[in-house]
């Protein structure tokens, strides 16, 4: 775990654990959590008074976000570890008992920042806020009204020096894992930062999740409405993708709905959504985490360690060059044992990217982790066990890719307590699918359920073909042909002619990468 955190100390000598993480957002978004984070108790210095103005003073200031009750249980919890360990000498402090089960209802009726269920402390140069936007959701979402964000005032170098703050301390960079939610003007604000981690960070390659929540894929209300959408979407996913390395769309329109949920009760709301997301990508990225196999490595553990860069190389360094990737998922992964193996991991493997076909692709190139898989009787299976299982069930499938890479560990999924109550009657306590339902709730969450057992892929796939299609064809059809009805929407976003046409082959070549039968115009060459 020290690839994603890194050690410190407090003023007062407590040894701390942080991720090496850049949040970026706008004010108001951390909830009850400072934007200095939960180490250092440092207050913001009160505004000098301006001798030169003789009128009146009002101040403005909204009414602090409390604590729930999981983050006062984690607050209590602490002060009584430094109480114990002498370094909290100050007098008692009455507390009271929180029952798991009130912080469980608590956490499902009242998440509404995801620093609500956050559970680890963050360095004071993690997590930036944005200041002086006085625009509601509405006004911000779409591509244009996110531009010039990042460069306006001292935005890019603030940000820019918090990014090379945890980059200097690495003996190592992989790589950048960069999520952003691209429904809005943060896409624009995203694609200025990647495109000063470009220049400044030119050989480390950027792996790209765009991810989307539940409530962005509301029907539009009106016409103009949906052609901004359908704009905003070509716009963003092209200038994204061509900052980075490779990309993968993440957000289906109905989680609750998708063969992904089999066996969860979702509901249509971030704070089930995202566990669901961000399971998948810990799976997918456990390879970064790994220690590469040697003479003293213990492969009963682990197999199949890569980095960033090996995993672009593997889905974008073959005949395919394609750099967008689709997410799949099984959660929780099935067991190993069983007739049909193939149908029971690998036919369990579910997109969580929006607009993918079911397609036979021979040239397809994957990249798969499947850690804490269960075997027979419920018990743990071995690293060469699952090793085994996946590759006899490529033997046999109907159509298998043209390269798969193999990740295993024999870590499960743990579950811990802010985790959503999702999972559905049929999974017992550490995952395992059992064959009649358990008596009480439909949905189980940590209280019932500790750990699962977990599946993911990235794959290179000509499946990916109708999103990227639907992009440049919108962006035909909305803003660049004559007469096109959000042409002007472009201009006031501040779209000049070139850029359009650079955003528009950057499209073509993506779609004309997996089907050779696509033709560009001559205007667009």
């Amino acid at each position: 775990m020290d690839v994603f955190y890194r050690n410190g100390e407090t003023q007062q000598g407590v040894l701390t654990y942080t991720p090496r993480l850049v949040s970026i957002d706008s004010q108001g978004s951390l909830g009850s959590m400072s934007s200095r984070g939960t180490l250092y108790n440092e207050c913001s210095p009160a505004p000098s008074e301006v001798t030169t103005w003789t009128g009146h003073i009002s101040t403005h200031a909204f009414e602090a976000h409390k604590k729930n009750l999981f983050l006062q249980s984690l607050y209590e919890e602490e002060q009584e570890s430094l109480k114990l360990t002498g370094i909290n000498k100050g007098g008692n402090h009455a507390q009271r008992e929180i029952r798991d089960q009130d912080i469980v209802e608590s956490l499902e009726n009242g998440v509404q920042f995801w620093t609500d269920f956050s559970k680890v402390h963050y360095h004071p140069q993690s997590l930036y806020e944005f200041c002086g936007l006085w625009t509601d959701d509405e006004e911000f979402n779409n591509y244009g009204a996110g531009r010039d964000i990042f460069s306006s005032g001292f935005r890019g170098e603030e940000i820019g020096e918090r990014l090379r703050f945890f980059v200097e301390e690495c003996d190592h960079i992989q790589g950048f894992q960069f999520i952003v939610d691209d429904s809005g003007g943060l896409s624009a604000l995203a694609a200025d930062f990647l495109e000063s981690i470009a220049d400044e960070y030119t050989s480390t390659p950027v792996l790209l999740y765009s991810v989307r929540g539940p409530g962005c894929h509301i029907s539009p209300e009106s016409q103009k409405q949906k052609i901004s959408r359908s704009i905003h979407d070509s716009v963003s996913f092209s200038r994204l993708s061509s900052l980075c390395k490779l990309i993968v769309p993440v957000g289906l329109p109905f989680l609750s709905r998708s063969k992904a949920s089999t066996y969860l009760c979702i509901e249509e709301k971030p704070y089930h959504c995202s566990a669901i997301y961000a399971s998948a990508i810990h799976a997918i990225s456990l390879p970064f985490r790994m220690e590469p196999l040697g003479p003293t490595a213990d492969s009963c553990l682990v197999s199949g360690a890569m980095d960033v860069y090996e995993l672009v190389q593997v889905l974008s360094g073959q005949d395919r060059q394609n750099m967008t990737t689709i997410l799949d998922v099984s959660m929780p992964a099935p067991p190993l044992s069983g007739k049909h193996v193939e149908q029971s991991l690998l036919g369990n493997l579910h997109s969580l990217t929006p607009e993918v076909a079911e397609v036979e692709d021979l040239q397809a190139v994957e990249s798969m982790t499947v850690h804490g898989a269960l075997g027979s009787g419920g018990s743990h299976a071995s690293v060469s066990d699952v090793m085994d299982t996946v590759n006899e069930a490529y033997k046999h499938a109907l159509t298998r890719p043209k390269f798969c890479h193999l990740s295993v560990a024999a870590c499960p999924l743990p579950i811990p307590l802010p985790f959503p109550s999702i999972f559905g009657s049929l999974i017992g306590q550490h995952g395992e699918l059992l064959s009649s339902p358990l008596p009480g709730s439909s949905s189980r969450g940590s209280l019932d359920v500790h750990s699962i057992p977990m599946a993911a892929r990235l794959r290179s796939s000509s499946a990916v073909l109708p999103f990227l299609e639907n992009r440049l064809l919108n962006l035909r059809r909305y803003g660049i042909e004559r007469g096109a009805p959000g042409a002007e929407l472009l201009r006031s976003w501040g779209f000049a002619k070139d850029e359009l046409e650079d955003i528009e082959q950057n499209l073509s070549k993506m779609v004309t990468t997996l089907d050779d039968r696509y033709q560009v115009s001559s205007d667009s060459d």
